[in-house]
């Protein structure tokens, strides 16, 4: 008999229920046996325990272990010990090795006795390799079910709801499901069932496997505009949906995911597996394919980019992760560890990326294991920009924009943005950052640069850009230098998706002869009209402002690009009657059409962790919505647990397409 609710909650797995043992590693749990021998007698009853996980158990590879009954309980290692006095019933407190393989376990006690239980990282143990001494970041990063994630643009990041269910119904099965499938498990079990005691290898493991590209994983990349065969990326509200398709469909791909998709994913598994874990921004992302710490970007001479491999994307998600390294010199480089499971380059023959400790990319330590020179090229790389003209000759082009702007992620208990760059990246121009490039043989950034003496242009926007509305955008031209100036100026807008694909134009302009006198200025208007631009934008709302500047004098180009998000309609989510568990309850939820034409096939849709029974809730409107009507419907729900929670909201329609929003709603008892 081992009463499951109670050692369920002493190890904060009772919210993945109570009908079944999960305990973590490192710390006791207790059970009682009734002897059918006759009662237990201290110094001379004995029991032997064997604990074992995976197909082939083995004392070599740790997934083994026997032990016998001690005076007390040791928590450095597995062993038992009797809490009860004598009698044929006996009461026992367990307790697995802190470095112990996570997974399933059959624990036999002498000849007939057997449980079976589920063994978890502890980040509450100081002696496991994931431990954080911090109870408000447990609560954020290991029991949290929700959060935010950040998306939008540098100049406008915007907060965007996630359901990570780790603990709902299932989830904790399928991710053992995942672990089990993983291609270095299916060729050798064994071995791979021992790498489960070391939060790296299994963070490696969650990083190749939320992606397809080389295996069974979960989620199958998708950065086109066309989704046939599955939905888009931004269709999905959390990860328990996306984990139970796949486990339902045989494990074949979930179709389509994209970075903060891939990293939403990745945090639900590591948290579901007890290591702590949050999603990570990075806005002005570079994607350096040759590893040279270059983006080399190519535009026309209207200034538009021409397609290459290396990009800078709008912004990219990844997710960090809370463990020791002793595979590395020093403490210093434990605490969060980037893992990054979008399929973007292969690290030893596979799709995946890190974990690399934080620190290292700070300090330019590219030598540190896992692939810390493509994670400081993300948040560092030079951008080099090349013209290539009609003629076929190039030449080069000035450009003032930098990677690797306000890394962010959800600040602990609440809903704000914190900003984590100064974990990335020393203060620019410090000492500190100067010697980071050393390290990493970062010459491009080691150059001396002087602010130009001559033309300057750079784009102004208007504070307020929302879908639907026209609206106008500015480049601003100055001269710096002490003499008169001619040039001509290319001002242009195309729609462009979060990764820097670019779409049509939605604007343009083209002033042939723009003077300027010494430290003059001119501020260039470009209307920006939704007759024009709105069939052309992408999910992602997202234009590219260009404007490239000719010296006429001089022969050289200078270009400034920005871009820009417009805001979609906020939701407003109301809840009805008092919110309590196990009672329903009613959401009504409200959306104004912003635009000058009706939305149709419009829809709803909600979920939440502990709120609507891990399943997501869908109402489809039956007429469609004039411009500057509501859309509404009344939604029903029933909280199983009370606390904080998320509800997490979906609006889509024929033009307005995948609008989020959310209500925390507290939940009484």
């Amino acid at each position: 008999m081992f009463p499951c609710d109670f050692n369920n909650t002493d190890h904060y797995t009772d919210l993945n229920g109570v009908d079944r043992l999960i305990v973590r590693r490192g710390q006791p749990f207790n059970i009682s046996l009734y002897l059918r021998s006759g009662s237990y007698q201290p110094g001379l009853s004995s029991l032997e325990c064997i604990a074992e996980t995976g197909p082939q158990p083995s004392e070599q590879y740790g997934t083994r272990a026997s032990f016998g009954l001690s005076a007390n309980i040791d928590t450095s290692r597995w062993s038992a010990a009797v809490v009860s006095p004598p009698g044929d019933t006996v009461a026992l407190s367990l307790c697995a090795a802190p470095d112990a393989p996570i997974g399933r376990y059959i624990l036999t006690m002498g000849r007939s006795a057997r449980i079976e239980f589920i063994l978890l990282f502890n980040p509450w143990c100081s002696g496991d390799a994931v431990y954080l001494d911090n109870k408000e970041s447990l609560e954020e990063y290991v029991l949290s079910q929700d959060g935010i994630i950040f998306q939008g643009d540098v100049n406008h990041p915007i907060a965007t709801p996630w359901n990570f269910g780790q603990f709902e119904s299932g989830i904790l099965d399928v991710c053992l499901r995942i672990l089990d499938m993983n291609p270095k498990c299916l060729r050798n079990p064994g071995k791979d069932c021992s790498g489960r005691r070391n939060p790296i290898y299994v963070s490696r493991v969650v990083s190749a496997m939320v992606n397809c590209n080389d295996d069974k994983g979960v989620l199958l990349g998708n950065w086109t505009n066309d989704f046939d065969g599955g939905v888009s990326p931004m269709f999905w509200k959390g990860s328990v949906e996306i984990l139970r398709n796949w486990q339902t469909q045989a494990c074949q791909p979930v179709r389509f995911g994209q970075c903060w998709v891939f990293a939403a994913v990745a945090c639900s598994i590591s948290r579901a597996l007890g290591i702590p874990c949050r999603v990570v921004t990075n806005y002005y992302s570079a994607h350096d394919v040759n590893r040279n710490l270059t983006i080399e970007r190519y535009v026309n001479e209207n200034g538009e980019l021409v397609r290459s491999k290396e990009m800078i994307w709008n912004y990219h998600c990844w997710v960090e992760s809370w463990m020791t390294r002793p595979d590395l010199t020093g403490s210093a480089y434990n605490g969060w560890q980037a893992s990054d499971p979008t399929p973007q380059e292969k690290s030893d023959g596979v799709f995946c990326c890190g974990p690399i400790p934080v620190r290292a990319i700070k300090e330019g330590e590219l030598m540190y294991k896992y692939d810390a020179p493509f994670v400081f090229a993300e948040v560092n790389a030079d951008v080099i920009t090349t013209m290539m003209k009609k003629d076929g000759s190039t030449s080069k082009v000035t450009s003032t924009q930098l990677v690797g702007k306000k890394i962010s992620t959800k600040g602990i208990g609440s809903d704000y943005r914190e900003d984590i760059t100064h974990l990335y990246k020393h203060p620019e121009g410090s000492d500190e950052e100067r010697e980071a490039f050393k390290k990493a043989n970062h010459q491009n950034k080691l150059l001396q640069t002087k602010e130009s003496e001559g033309l300057n242009v750079s784009i102004k926007v208007s504070p307020e850009m929302k879908k639907g509305c026209d609206f106008e955008v500015f480049a601003v031209v100055t001269n710096n230098s002490s003499s008169d100036k001619k040039c001509r100026l290319l001002f242009g807008s195309c729609a462009v998706s979060y990764n820097g694909f670019q779409g049509g134009n939605c604007g343009f302009k083209d002033l042939l002869n723009v003077e300027l006198s010494p430290g003059g200025a001119r501020k260039v208007p470009l209307r920006l009209n939704y007759s024009k631009y709105g069939g052309l934008l992408t999910e992602d709302n997202m234009i590219r402002l260009a404007a490239l500047l000719f010296d006429y004098a001089t022969r050289e180009a200078t270009l400034a690009v920005r871009n820009i998000v417009l805001d979609n309609p906020e939701i407003q989510v109301r809840i009805l009657g008092e919110p309590k568990e196990n009672r329903k309850l009613a959401a009504e939820i409200t959306l104004k059409n912003p635009l000058p034409e009706p939305l149709e096939n419009c829809c709803f849709s909600m979920e939440g962790a502990n709120l609507t029974g891990g399943r997501v809730i869908s109402e489809r409107l039956r007429s469609a919505v004039g411009p500057g009507e509501d859309a509404k419907v009344k939604m029903y729900f029933t909280p199983t647990h009370s606390g904080l929670r998320k509800l997490v909201v979906d609006f889509d329609s024929s033009k307005l397409c995948h609008v989020k929003g959310y209500k925390n709603v507290i939940i009484g008892k």
